[in-house]
């Protein structure tokens, strides 16, 4: 018996293992694309302890921690995906129907420290940082990828995916980052003494993403539903009403 409780039910592999990887390369590829100075770009490390030998600067991204949003606790429950609706509507495509469990929210958090040969040049870096970072609306922003168990990829309305569709009916995926304040300076001085790194300016963000599991496929079932009997006599007719409306089902037989 499958997962579902029905034979024929098959699995497809998970969908969101990669998205925490995914939401570090986003803020890494993020701050190198608004570098506009003449220039060279800041390096982005995730080793602390690094320290350049020459002028080079150094914008440090490190994730020391990833929770679940209380706010947004996720079920076990099933239910159909967007796309199964509009599939069934369409002829041309396999009967089947895809079933997702809710996704898992997540809080990434992020250190964010800078070096540079010159106290003075940290700062500017700095304060380059949190302005870059204060655009992103959206460090990810693309439409939500369904993959089959047989290997294909689709949107939400049941199209071959594609990163770059905007459409506003399309489920899209989303990762914001908001700075906060989740270190003090006194854990952020054991913080560079745990990982042998001298204490640097620093911030902290946090990224919110949600992590997919695996999609079910099976075959639709019918389903029969079987008027109620009470003792196993015929339930009383509906009378109707005046209008031609019905009446409410009688529930008690009659008094004689």
């Amino acid at each position: 018996m499958s997962e579902l409780g029905m034979p024929g039910v098959e699995r497809g592999e998970f969908q969101g293992n990669n998205v925490i990887g995914e939401v570090t390369e986003a803020l890494h590829r993020w701050l190198l694309d608004g570098w506009t100075s003449d220039q060279p770009p800041p390096r982005i490390e995730e080793d602390l302890s690094f320290v350049p030998k020459d002028r080079e600067e150094v914008i440090y991204v490190y994730m020391y921690r990833v929770s679940q949003n209380t706010a947004l606790m996720n079920s076990k429950r099933l239910r159909m995906t967007k796309f199964s609706a509009a599939k069934l509507a369409n002829d041309d495509v396999d009967d089947n129907l895809y079933y997702e469990r809710p996704p898992i929210y997540l809080e990434l958090n992020y250190l964010i420290a800078v070096h540079s040969k010159f106290r003075s040049d940290a700062e500017r870096l700095l304060g380059w940082t949190m302005l870059r970072l204060h655009e992103a609306t959206h460090l990810v922003y693309r439409p939500r990828r369904y993959t089959l168990p047989d290997g294909r990829m689709l949107d939400s309305n049941g199209n071959p995916w594609d990163p770059e569709v905007v459409d506003d009916t399309v489920v899209m995926e989303k990762v914001s980052v908001a700075l906060v304040e989740e270190l003090t300076v006194g854990d952020a001085i054991n913080f560079f003494t745990i990982h042998e790194a001298p204490y640097r300016p620093f911030l902290t963000y946090r990224a919110r993403c949600s992590m997919e599991g695996a999609l079910l496929s099976g075959p639709p079932t019918p389903v029969e539903i079987l008027p109620p009997t009470i003792e196993g006599k015929e339930p009383a007719p509906v009378e109707p009403r005046s209008g031609g409306r019905t009446g409410r089902m009688g529930v008690r037989p009659t008094k004689k």
